[in-house]
């Protein structure tokens, strides 16, 4: 019996025992500003800072972030290296790097992957309701590079982040969701 739940070319038959407790922990992003962009990712998308560790020697920063519910948010470790290690256990964390100077260069902007030449693409974020979150969104001035019922796809929606990375704003049961209404109709 295969171990996926789907079939495509180039799925290994067999899971290694050896993977047993790998966890996907985190997406990278570099950002120019942090402040900015913080202030995107906790007060426009919800998320709350998790730890924050500064390399001086380096001159970088890392802040990670995630959704968490205020009964998780009770679970946190408050030592900076007891968080350090649950940051690292978690699952789905965002990574933000901060180069320090690039917040003070105008002409500084990192490439959002999807410009050419075309590589990462973007994270994607589920909503209880895309088109509230749109409306929300709107309001508050994000960017948006589709409107959820812009395009061909219906029902989802993508922003852009303070350095213009995309963010796909989906529901979850709205595939679904809308083979039913086809159906119906």
């Amino acid at each position: 019996m295969s171990p996926h739940f789907e079939e495509a070319p180039g799925l290994s038959t067999e899971i290694d025992p050896a993977t047993d407790g790998y966890v996907f922990n985190q997406t990278m992003m570099r950002i120019k500003d942090p402040e900015r962009s913080l202030d995107f990712y906790t007060r426009v998308l919800g998320m709350r800072l998790i730890r924050k560790l500064d390399f001086p020697e380096m001159q970088f920063s890392l802040y990670f972030l995630g959704y968490l519910d205020d009964r998780q948010a009770t679970t946190v470790p408050p030592g900076d290296g007891h968080r350090t290690t649950y940051i690292f256990g978690r699952e789905a964390m965002l990574e933000l790097t901060h180069n320090w100077g690039t917040e003070d260069r105008e002409d500084f902007e990192y490439h959002n992957g999807n410009d050419e030449p075309q590589g990462f693409g973007h994270i994607g974020i589920a909503v209880p309701d895309v088109y509230q979150a749109a409306e929300r969104f709107e309001s508050l001035g994000v960017a948006f590079q589709k409107r959820p019922d812009d395009g061909r796809m219906k029902g989802l929606a993508f922003i852009r982040d303070p350095d213009g990375y995309w963010i796909e704003i989906l529901q979850p049961n709205m595939m679904e969701r809308q083979r039913k209404e086809a159906e119906e109709g």
